[in-house]
């Protein structure tokens, strides 16, 4: 469970980027947080696994308060994977990173072999076990950073920007991946902009803009609102500019999956 209650966060330098933001997800919860760049998403789950605390109000993971814990214990229970996978990859191997916190954490070797072939094979990255992180793709080394995280099996999981440098196919896995965490319980927050990837994962969806949240429900409500994502800066999925733009079609139909039903039944109604 993730509380934030009434936060504000300021900037050394005076710059106020959140105001007064309350949240709440419970266990098992899949959040998309969305919004124009400098809204305050990336400095809103920071505050989550202690890396940023609040200059006022308060964040609770599991009803303890981000302040009276250190970063180092609530890592254990909040697995944060950056937007640039560049500020966390540091060791010589793709192999050695993914079992560098399970090495910290003092698991079994055997453990750790185990868990780090499995989180490798589940995001194909076998082939690059042995491999410098730091002369893969872009979006592999985003995988790296992903395996490092959910190898050591946090309660919670805020993935930054995860689609970035990943093709259809990836995206899909991912999604596949993110439904399988849900499964387990598994709170999985994830930063975007990438509606069309949320379109078709239709988390619950929080709205930020200029460090307020303006709004918080279905994707399918949010994401075919135009005066909604015209606040946050963003562009509407082309599946529910098209639907929009037929008249005697719903309105709220934003991914292919849906759409195809609708088709479906309406050609069927027809027979």
């Amino acid at each position: 469970m993730i509380t934030v209650e009434n936060v504000r966060y300021v900037y050394p330098n005076g710059n106020e980027v959140l105001h007064g933001v309350n949240l709440h997800l419970d266990d098992g919860d899949f959040v998309a947080i969305m919004g124009e760049n400098g809204a305050g998403k990336t400095t809103l789950v920071k505050t989550f696994n202690g890396l940023l605390k609040p200059t006022d109000g308060r964040v609770l993971i599991d009803d303890v308060e981000t302040r009276r814990s250190s970063v180092a214990a609530l890592a254990r229970s909040v697995g944060l994977v950056f937007q640039n996978p560049d500020h966390q990859l540091f060791c010589e191997t793709v192999g050695d990173e993914v079992a560098y916190s399970l090495r910290n954490f003092g698991y079994p070797l055997d453990v750790i072999e185990r868990r780090v072939r499995g989180i490798l094979e589940t995001l194909d990255l076998m082939p690059y076990i042995d491999s410098s992180p730091f002369m893969l793709s872009g979006g592999e080394r985003k995988r790296v950073a992903l395996a490092s995280v959910l190898v050591w099996n946090p309660k919670h999981i805020v993935l930054d920007e995860p689609t970035i440098g990943q093709d259809y196919q990836q995206k899909d896995r991912l999604r596949n991946f993110i439904v399988q965490l849900n499964t387990q319980r598994k709170t999985v927050v994830v930063v975007t902009h990438d509606v069309e990837f949320v379109a078709e994962c239709r988390p619950r969806v929080v709205l930020l803009s200029r460090g307020k949240i303006i709004a918080d429900g279905k994707a399918e409500e949010i994401l075919s609102d135009s005066t909604l994502t015209e606040r946050a800066s963003l562009l509407r999925p082309q599946i529910s500019l098209l639907f929009s733009s037929v008249t005697g079609l719903p309105h709220d139909v934003i991914d292919v999956f849906s759409a195809k039903a609708v088709i479906n039944n309406a050609i069927g109604g027809r027979k």
